[in-house]
């Protein structure tokens, strides 16, 4: 798959596809915790994401799959057997086509255009040191003229929510941004994020994130658990500078909000 982790698209014994980053992946082991502990957290706010899993690859199906490697600058590395992260495919890749770009025309049609809004409380909280990815897939909905393509958009990779495997909050005001302005068109003022802090402030809880960190294999980060809640406490902390990270952004040459009152 393309991108800085090297996935691999993987039939799982479930029957379903998963895109599946190792442990060894080039970017950091600590990325795959932000993925699971992501997801989670941006499913639990509502956010449409990728179902997520961990999947285990066998030693035996990597030596028999020359393909499962990282590809360094001068050599290929076999990846590493054991628990990994897997992002659920939204469908069989066989027959859904994914788009990673929709034309103007197209994106303004997208059916939960409105959750980028969400989306982007969510990265300015977990400090979202990329930009925000997604994909776009069609759907048919009962009734729905055949000719007449609607889509849906899912947030992907979470990989690089606390700055990566540094598990710290380097705040800049283009950070978490969506790299076109056209899906903040609804934000009309603060009162645009409200139901989004709330849900911040409301739905994520200790006993959630208690949940969470018992689900993450210890070997992904290192069996350092102090670390893992030194950034558990710190991102509950932050909630309350969500709003003023939002208003550094709308501050910008950027603009990202055109109908920002």
């Amino acid at each position: 798959m393309r991108g800085g982790a090297q996935s691999h698209l993987m039939r799982c014994d479930d029957g379903n596809y998963y895109v599946v980053k190792f442990q060894n992946n080039p970017q950091h082991k600590r990325v795959l915790v932000n993925e699971l502990l992501g997801t989670r957290l941006a499913r639990r706010l509502g956010l449409p994401t990728a179902t997520v899993e961990i999947v285990y690859v066998s030693d035996e199906l990597i030596k028999l799959t020359p393909d499962l490697c990282v590809e360094t600058a001068r050599t290929k590395i076999p990846c590493q057997a054991g628990m990994q992260f897997g992002s659920g495919f939204p469908g069989d890749p066989h027959q859904l086509t994914l788009h990673d770009f929709l034309p103007d025309k197209q994106l303004l049609e997208v059916e939960n255009l409105d959750d980028f809004t969400g989306m982007l409380v969510f990265d300015k909280w977990t400090c979202n040191t990329n930009g925000r990815q997604t994909l776009f897939y069609p759907v048919l909905r009962d009734g729905q003229d055949a000719q007449t393509t609607r889509y849906r958009t899912i947030m992907i990779d979470q990989g690089f929510c606390f700055n990566a495997g540094e598990w710290n909050f380097p705040d800049a005001p283009l950070r978490g941004l969506y790299s076109r302005n056209r899906v903040y068109e609804g934000v009309t003022g603060r009162g645009s994020f409200a139901v989004w802090l709330k849900r911040v402030e409301k739905h994520i809880t200790e006993r959630m994130l208690d949940a969470v960190i018992r689900e993450i294999p210890p070997e992904w980060y290192e069996d350092d658990l102090d670390a893992l809640w030194r950034l558990i406490e710190q991102l509950h902390r932050r909630r309350s500078v969500v709003p003023e990270l939002l208003l550094a952004a709308k501050n910008t040459t950027r603009h990202p909000f055109p109908n920002w009152i």
